[in-house]
């Protein structure tokens, strides 16, 4: 009992924050700052007892700071129990789909995400992640696929946009020597960035006066949070920065992966808390920047589904202990947070494809004041209802 105590301290103090607590957000700024943002974090697997697992092993969390707070029903359209893919999918186009799709519908047919409302609108936009950037979230933002195997057509989806910034792992699946049909979409998506493959090499650069970027971390997927660098904190630190130099706001979706791998695995404690305080370093890190920079910025915190059935109790010396029930995914509503301009949209009980359509109205609309007036001038109330289910 007392190693497993010395074991979450130590795994506390690793991931101890740089930066001192951020005071509670602003639902909506009293006077917003620069352009309207979106910052949108998933973090892969962390149900509600990931999140009390990271609470009761450090003082404070990041996620403390966002005011508004609610549950989201994250099914898909063809199961009660859904997966990344069809999950962020819902969250990225407004549309609940069926296990396993990438950026389509239920009909298999490409539907529109969030990162190409806000490149229509000459948003700058970026994609962080954990894993491959082909993986079942960040491609479901960028990519039009029925499968999240193909990660070699994923990646074709991702460099057929003009994404700002790009960084993560799966380096493979645009690299010409390594694709099955030779193509480099490599050169493709770094011809015009600041490209970097090792974390010494993106600690040099000073983020501020990079216009793009491109960081390949791995060929397939990086290291677990402990040994991995860079870290996610310092990944959504220089996407920020980079962001911040268009004029015209930006999306950017941060993805804490391997929360959902340690789940997966029934992983030690110890191992699951590591990854969510690493995650919320990240989330730290655009509070400090919503605060000191730009108040106009709506941050978002969601999961795309709870893995392994994480429970927590509690034995006689008050010594905290895990427990798994299953190897898969499960079936409860997972926790959100939120705060800055349109947070107080996001609160209650949501569907997940409400959440999606949510942000596709604040990213179209400019902003949650801008959207308010558009439905004003048509004599609408600005409300987004969820449609019936599927089943």
């Amino acid at each position: 009992m007392k190693r497993i105590l010395i074991l979450l301290t130590l795994a506390a103090a690793a991931c101890a924050s740089p930066r001192q607590a951020s005071p509670p957000a602003a639902v909506v700024g009293e006077t917003p700052e620069g352009p309207f943002s979106v910052v949108l974090f998933i973090g892969d697997g962390a149900g509600v007892a990931y999140w009390s697992a990271a609470k009761l092993s450090a003082s404070e969390l990041g996620i403390e700071a966002l005011p508004v707070v609610g549950l989201v029903d994250v099914e898909a359209s063809d199961s009660r129990i859904t997966d990344s893919a069809a999950s962020a999918t819902a969250y990225s186009t407004g549309v609940r789909t069926f296990y396993g799709a990438i950026g389509v519908g239920p009909d298999s047919m490409p539907v529109q995400t969030v990162l190409e409302v806000a490149e229509f609108r000459r948003m700058a936009t970026g994609l962080v992640a954990t894993s491959s950037l082909t993986h079942a979230t960040p491609g479901s933002f960028a990519a039009h696929v029925p499968n999240r195997n193909y990660h070699f057509e994923i990646a074709e989806g991702i460099a057929s946009h003009d994404i700002e910034v790009l960084l993560g792992g799966g380096r493979r699946y645009f690299d010409p020597a390594q694709r099955p049909d030779g193509v480099d979409l490599l050169t493709r998506i770094t011809r015009r960035a600041t490209y970097v493959t090792s974390a010494e090499e993106f600690r040099a650069l000073d983020t501020n006066t990079v216009p793009r970027l491109v960081g390949f971390f791995s060929d397939t997927f990086p290291p677990p949070a402990g040994s991995r660098e860079p870290s996610l904190a310092e990944l959504t630190r220089g996407a920020l920065n980079v962001l911040s130099r268009e004029d015209r706001g930006f999306f950017l979706m941060v993805e804490g992966s391997q929360i959902d791998w340690r789940g997966h695995d029934n992983a030690p404690l110890m191992q699951v808390i590591s990854e969510v305080l690493d995650f919320d370093l990240a989330i730290r890190e655009a509070l400090h920047y919503q605060r000191e920079r730009r108040s106009n910025t709506l941050i978002l915190v969601v999961a795309d589904h709870s893995t392994g059935g994480l429970a927590l109790h509690g034995d006689a010396m008050g010594v905290f202990r895990a427990h798994y029930t299953t190897e898969s995914h499960t079936a409860e509503m997972v926790p959100l947070f939120a705060g800055g301009p349109g947070a107080a949209l996001f609160g209650g009980v949501k569907d997940n494809d409400l959440v999606g359509r949510l942000l596709l109205e604040l990213v179209r609309s400019g902003g949650p004041d801008r959207a308010r007036a558009v439905s004003a001038e048509s004599g609408a109330e600005w409300t987004i209802s969820s449609p019936s289910r599927p089943h």
